[in-house]
């Protein structure tokens, strides 16, 4: 059978060269910067199967200029990226890949949570410019985390993980959830459901899991940020869409809540020049999944459903299952 023709529109790492080099006729884009959509046009126009990331675009205008592309396979659990109901019109297959970065994302969450509540960064940035002169009684206050409350906002995978860690800081935690959790896991993870408003008026920290939708665009608001205490720390690890930027910006200045972590941005790469000099505000650049063993497995798993679908079979992590011609 011959080999399909696939467009992976990033290097990826070596495990996932290897795999698909051995099944499939991959093409690289090995730029220093990402693919330009025109270079993704032009290249995706005679190719059967696509790997990409997130800022890679999967539409009805790529789509149109790719007839023969069955596949589109986005190396991230988020797949907002992709237009699945125009890839099922057009009978390709959409994946994604869950499961495989939720240790690693709720690890990053409590990162920034940590660093932003003991001022890790402002500390950091004194003695590495010198003006470090010794260690005084009230110097950098910060935040005790351990018996605070949590707020989880999206208590899917990701959620669920940020909970566990929790534990080990005798926090309470609420959660808010399109459905409340099974009751199993809320005794596993001492977690408690409550309406939006109360969590975002009583908890401590708050941290964001959820999809980026219509409905969860600017779900943090100017309106919900006013409802938080001013004492409270806001986790984003999710979309930056999902925060109104510069109500955030807006909130941290007046001191309407006590800082932020931020690891994903409303228009990444760039971000809102308001928050940049905010020294209550910890930035990171979309890595919440940045770690060598988990963007390999990630990018593992997006070839594999490549594979798999080119011999034959389901991919595991379709999106659209429907589209696949049945034989």
């Amino acid at each position: 059978m011959n080999r399909p023709a696939i467009l992976v529109t990033h290097p990826l790492f070596p495990a996932v060269r290897e795999l698909l080099d051995t099944h499939c006729l991959p093409e690289y884009w090995r730029g220093a910067q990402p693919m330009p959509r025109a270079e993704l046009l032009d290249r995706a126009a005679e190719k059967d199967g696509l790997v990409c990331l997130l800022s890679d675009k999967v539409n009805e205008e790529l789509l149109v200029r790719a007839p023969k592309l069955r596949i589109a396979a986005t190396v991230s659990v988020g797949y907002d990226n992709i237009d699945v109901p125009a890839c099922t019109r057009r009978r390709v297959v959409a994946t994604n890949t869950p499961r495989v970065l939720d240790d690693t994302t709720a690890d990053l969450a409590w990162a920034l949570l940590m660093a932003v509540a003991r001022r890790v960064v402002e500390g950091d940035t004194m003695i590495r410019t010198g003006k470090w002169t010794g260690w005084e009684i009230d110097q950098f206050m910060g935040t005790d985390v351990w018996g605070k409350t949590l707020g989880i906002i999206g208590f899917g995978r990701i959620g669920q993980e940020v909970a566990r860690r929790a534990s080990g800081f005798k926090m309470r935690i609420i959660y808010n959830n399109r459905k409340h959790a099974s009751a199993e896991a809320e005794k596993e993870f001492r977690a408690t459901f409550v309406n939006r408003e109360t969590l975002l008026s009583e908890a401590d920290f708050i941290s964001l899991h959820v999809p980026l939708t219509a409905e969860t665009r600017h779900l943090i608001d100017r309106e919900a940020l006013a409802k938080m205490k001013p004492t409270a720390f806001l986790i984003n690890t999710a979309r930056g869409p999902i925060v109104d930027e510069a109500a955030l910006a807006e909130a941290l200045v007046q001191k309407k809540i006590a800082g932020a972590g931020l690891d994903v941005f409303e228009r990444e790469p760039q971000v809102l020049p308001a928050l940049l000099p905010l020294s209550n505000v910890v930035l990171t650049p979309h890595v919440g999944s940045g770690s060598v063993e988990t963007r390999t497995n990630m990018g593992l798993r997006a070839a594999r459903n490549v594979v798999a679908f080119f011999e034959g079979k389901q991919p595991p992590d379709a999106l659209n299952p429907e589209a696949i011609e049945k034989p």
